[in-house]
């Protein structure tokens, strides 16, 4: 919901694409800097506390974002460091989310529940901005930044009630050798290097297309909030149609294929969506891409899980995250920085043709991946 918002805010305060860019780079370099050692925290605290932390700082933000909205004394300077600073909450909280979930079922349930897990967070991302765009059209920009606050509150209730086994503590290496054990763990381990390869290509090229969704509705097809929100609405409930089919598959097969498979799909509705001017067509499309996102990265995050064990757990997820999560602001920033020189349409259209291309090629080459089931 945030995220949107601050879309049609940047767009109202400058018209620039590039600017859009630049505060999708500010709200997720964090996780490329931060995530890591997060992912090191994750595995050395109470994962619980660490959560209770970071969510309440993310809450804080979006109340003083709601407030410097509504008093319309916000500049674009002051969304770039409050994106930023909302970043590094999320860094620190994303490994230990992940590697919380594994300890809330019994082991038996361990597949349905990661599924469950990947397909919510996921489509979170998507039906967040669908939120986001009706949010807008009723209670404007600043009342979607108090909305956002108001629904960490649930977060944070669910927090204090969940009951877990805890993790028995251990004894770690420094910091550094931490890390560096996690890096080696991922590179031994073939299936797992692929995927988080792959993970990095749809991160870096096509998911950054999500960011620059209200510069299409506004400038490509003509639409204010409502259309915004329509569109988003269709990538909604595509996101909800491929959680749907993640969850009530349970045990996926031929995970490898999947992945492949819908990540093209995926990047090819995004070639398509960039050239619509139709706007029942952009909203078909958008339903495609919301589900074959879904798919795929569900794929990514229950394959990764299942791969890693329980002491490497955080920093294996840590290193997914980084590339999940870290990677689209330089992706964001490059679309931003192409469409100074060539029309928006062009520069994502490229993109996602250049990741369409890769993961044809690393299918074609890897049979780890192949085998991956």
């Amino acid at each position: 919901m945030q995220n949107v918002a601050q879309g049609w805010l940047v767009l109202s305060l400058t018209g620039s694409a590039f600017w859009l860019g630049v505060v999708g780079f500010a709200g997720s370099i964090p996780f490329l800097i931060f995530t890591l050692f997060g992912g090191v925290v994750a595995d050395r605290v109470n994962k619980r506390h660490l959560l209770l932390v970071t969510q309440s700082v993310m809450m804080v933000l979006a109340f003083v974002l709601a407030a410097l909205s509504w008093l319309k004394v916000i500049t674009v300077w002051e969304v770039v460091a409050l994106s930023f600073l909302n970043g590094v909450a999320m860094a620190m909280n994303a490994p230990s989310y992940q590697a919380l979930v594994p300890r809330l079922v019994p082991r038996e349930d361990l597949t349905n529940a990661i599924a469950l897990n990947s397909a919510q967070f996921n489509m979170s991302r998507i039906l967040g901005p669908t939120l986001g765009g009706y949010a807008m059209a009723m209670v404007g920009v600043a009342g979607n930044f108090f909305l956002n606050g108001v629904s960490f509150l649930a977060v944070l209730l669910a927090l204090t009630r969940i009951r877990y086994p805890e993790q028995q503590p251990s004894h770690y290496r420094g910091l550094l050798s931490s890390l560096r054990e996690g890096f080696q763990y991922v590179r031994a381990n073939q299936q797992m290097r692929v995927l988080v390869w792959m993970t990095g290509i749809a991160s870096f090229l096509g998911i950054p297309f999500i960011t620059f969704i209200p510069y299409f509705a506004r400038m490509q097809l003509h639409r204010d909030e409502t259309g915004l929100g329509w569109l988003l609405a269709a990538s909604g409930l595509g996101a909800v149609l491929g959680a749907v089919t993640v969850a009530a598959m349970g045990q996926v097969r031929h995970r490898g294929a999947v992945v492949a498979f819908g990540g093209v799909v995926f990047f090819s509705a995004i070639i398509a969506f960039s050239y619509s001017h139709i706007f029942r067509l952009s909203q078909c499309l958008l339903l495609v891409e919301g589900y074959s996102a879904i798919l795929m990265i569900s794929s990514f995050n229950v394959a990764i899980q299942h791969l890693a064990s329980d002491q490497m757990r955080g920093r294996v997820m840590s290193i997914y995250a980084t590339c999940f999560l870290g990677l689209p602001p330089l992706g964001s920033l490059l679309a931003g920085e192409l469409s100074r020189h060539i029309p928006t349409p062009h520069a994502l259209a490229a993109m996602a043709g250049a990741a369409a291309v890769l993961f044809v090629g690393t299918f074609a080459l890897s049979k780890p991946l192949r085998e991956l089931d």
